[in-house]
């Protein structure tokens, strides 16, 4: 209950004070990552975040934290959300928006998730084309985009 009520609030406050609150904390930027996750049967993993505006749901992953390596930052907070171990991780994008740099991954994770952290509401494994229609339309492109170059490497 407890979860969800902070959930509520945190949704309802305006995007620039959400964004001010974060930035109480990291002075100059933050820098997280994130990742397109599938499974044996390509189905995407997506997590029911508290602090997510909007829907709510989002692709897995988080803040890195000092002196962590990014690749090291996701294995990490899949661990800790869902307790999946990642598997073929590679860094497909990197994106700067204003004093947020975004780190994207795609990876492969076998088993159940299930949720681990108190941030998280739900962990589901999704068909793309059942993915939540209220999550965000820039997560939903992220995710097309790393499905669309699946063979491609776009780091070398």
């Amino acid at each position: 209950m407890l979860k969800q009520l902070a959930a509520k609030t945190w949704k309802i406050i305006p995007s620039v004070l959400r964004v001010s609150a974060i930035r109480l904390t990291q002075k100059k930027f933050t820098a997280s990552v994130g990742a397109v996750i599938t499974n044996e049967r390509d189905e995407i993993l997506l997590l029911e975040h508290i602090l997510r505006p909007g829907s709510g749901w989002g692709m897995p992953g988080g803040f890195i934290e000092y002196d962590e390596q990014p690749e090291e930052a996701i294995k990490r907070e899949i661990r800790e959300e869902t307790g999946l171990k990642l598997k073929n991780v590679e860094m497909f994008s990197l994106r700067i928006v204003e004093r947020h740099i975004e780190f994207i991954f795609r990876a492969r994770a076998h088993g159940k998730a299930e949720v681990k952290s108190r941030e998280i509401i739900s962990a589901e494994w999704f068909e793309l084309d059942k993915i939540p229609e209220e999550m965000s339309s820039k997560q939903k492109s992220i995710i097309k985009k790393v499905l669309e170059s699946n063979n491609q490497k776009v780091f070398k």
